[in-house]
């Protein structure tokens, strides 16, 4: 039944006539009379025969509450409409479907991140304890990641001597602190 049309005592819809563009219109003969093939023709669009209906009702409800002015075929103009509701909902489904949320980042445990500060500082700590060129030479190349010849570059001593402080500082690292090369 459409919205907003209550049957009266016997059990009938009671007569709407709506002027629409000079004739009057019987809009429950026209609701009896399309209603079926207009949910069928939404239902292509919509595949589904719920969303369909509601498309037909809407269709209805906007021509019983607004001032078209339709000249002559009123059926026509409920196809159009129809067809209009139909394509919207596809295109509101589309959205939906194509719109993927960004998923949150899991958030760690209150441990996790109390550890690694106290493991990075044990890590800096240590660090700073080693000889100049063993601490500049490590942490350019697993701070900064640069290449060996960058951080010859960047310290002015040859690439043999970058190798030699980083397998010294790393040896001494590791007695430093064992959880370093495992």
């Amino acid at each position: 039944m459409m919205a907003g049309l209550e049957r009266t005592p016997t059990g009938e819809l009671p007569i709407v006539q709506r002027e629409i563009s000079g004739p009057a219109v019987d809009l429950p003969a026209l609701y009896e009379a399309h209603y079926r093939k207009l949910v069928k023709l939404a239902s292509f669009y919509t595949d589904d025969t719920e969303t369909a209906e509601e498309v037909v009702q809407d269709a209805f409800l906007k021509l019983l509450n607004g001032k078209y002015q339709i000249d002559s075929n009123v059926g026509a103009y409920l196809r159009s409409m129809v067809l209009n509701g139909a394509r919207s909902q596809l295109r509101k489904r589309r959205v939906r479907r194509d719109y993927v949320p960004e998923t949150p980042r899991p958030v760690d445990a209150a441990e996790v991140g109390g550890v690694a500060a106290a493991a990075s500082s044990e890590i800096l700590a240590a660090l700073r304890s080693l000889p100049e060129k063993q601490s500049a030479v490590l942490i350019l190349r697993y701070y900064l990641d640069l290449s060996e010849a960058d951080i010859a570059e960047t310290l002015g001593i040859a690439r043999g001597s970058v190798k030699s402080h980083a397998s010294r500082g790393l040896a001494k690292l590791s007695n430093m602190i064992p959880e370093v090369t495992s």
